[in-house]
C-alpha cells in the first residue's frame, strides 16, 4: 500500500520575513511530530505586503527560504512543499511567483512559476493586478516523488481547468493548490473548484491556504484535502495552524478503474476553430 502522512500548514504570513520562518519552523515541527511525511504550505509563504514591498523581498533559488527549507526537510527527514514566494528575475524590474518541492535530502527536485496571474476587478470586491509585479511563468510542472507523480499549481491556476488535465495525462495523482485565496470568491468558489479539479482528474487535492488580513484583502482560509472521489477529507478552521491527514494513493488507481475517463476520452474529436 502507498500510504503516507500529509501536512498541511494555514499561516498568516504578514511583511515580516523572519518572524514567518519562525513560524513555519514551529509548525513544520509540530507536522512531523506527527509522522507528516509531506508538508504543504500557503502561496506568498514568506512575505506579503505592498507591491515594492513584495519585489524587494524577492530572492534567487537557490537563495536564503530556499536553503531554509532544505534544512528543516533534513532535519525532519521529511518532503516539504513551500507553497510559493517571490523570485527574483535577473534583469527585470518584476519577480516570477515560485513554488519549490524539497526532498528529504534537502534537494530542491522541482520549481514551478504560476503561469496564471490574477487581475481582477469585482464589482463590489477587491481589485488585485498581480502583474503589476509578477511574470508569468511558462513552464507546467510535474514530479516524481517516492509516493508517485505529483504536479504543482498556485493558487489562481485553480480556474484553469486545462492545466490539471494536462498535469493528470502527465500521470500525476496530487496536485497541490497553495493559495492567498480572497474571502469574497473563497466563500462561494474555493471548495467548489476544487472539488472540481479533483474529480475531473480522480486525483488528490492538496490546497494550503493563507489566513488573515492582507494589505488589499482578506484572506479565506479553509485548507483542505481532497480525494479522488471529491470528498473533502481533511479541512482547516479559521486560524493559523496544521492538521495532518492519511494520503492513500492507490485510491487514485481503484477510482481510475471504476470510472475510466481517461481511456474514455476522444482527443481527435477536441477541435475547434
Amino acid at each position: 500500500m502507498n500510504r503516507f502522512l500529509m501536512g498541511v500548514l494555514q499561516v498568516d504570513s504578514t511583511n515580516d520575513k523572519q518572524e514567518n520562518l519562525r513560524k513555519i519552523e514551529r509548525l513544520i515541527e509540530k507536522a512531523a511530530a506527527r509522522g507528516a511525511r509531506f508538508v504543504s504550505m500557503p502561496e506568498n509563504i514568506n512575505f506579503i505586503g505592498g507591491t515594492e514591498e513584495s519585489i524587494a523581498s524577492a530572492e534567487p533559488i537557490p537563495g536564503e527560504t530556499s536553503r531554509f527549507f532544505s534544512a528543516l526537510a533534513k532535519r525532519h527527514d521529511l518532503w516539504i512543499h513551500c507553497g510559493s514566494y517571490a523570485e527574483c528575475a535577473p534583469g527585470e524590474s518584476k519577480v516570477y511567483n515560485t513554488s519549490i518541492v524539497v526532498d528529504p535530502a534537502g534537494d530542491i527536485v522541482a520549481s514551478y512559476r504560476k503561469i496564471h496571474l490574477y487581475d481582477v476587478d469585482i464589482e463590489n470586491g477587491p481589485s488585485v493586478r498581480e502583474s503589476d509585479s509578477k511574470i508569468p511563468g511558462k513552464e507546467i510542472v510535474a514530479f516524481d516523488s517516492e509516493f508517485g507523480r505529483i504536479g504543482l499549481s498556485i493558487c489562481y491556476d485553480m480556474r484553469f481547468p486545462e492545466l490539471y488535465r494536462i498535469l493528470a495525462l502527465k500521470g500525476a495523482k496530487l496536485m497541490f493548490v497553495p493559495a492567498n485565496y480572497t474571502l469574497f470568491t473563497g466563500k462561494d468558489h474555493w471548495e467548489t473548484v476544487l472539488r472540481a479539479r479533483a474529480i475531473e482528474n480522480q486525483c488528490f487535492v492538496v490546497a494550503a491556504g493563507q489566513v488573515g488580513m492582507k494589505p488589499r484583502f482578506q484572506a479565506y482560509g479553509r485548507s483542505m484535502i481532497i480525494d479522488p472521489w471529491g470528498t473533502v477529507i481533511a479541512q482547516a478552521s479559521d486560524g493559523e495552524g496544521v492538521f495532518v491527514a492519511e494520503i492513500d494513493m492507490d485510491r487514485v488507481d481503484s477510482i481510475r478503474r471504476q470510472l475510466p475517463s481517461f481511456p474514455n476520452r476522444r482527443p481527435e474529436a477536441y477541435v475547434w476553430e
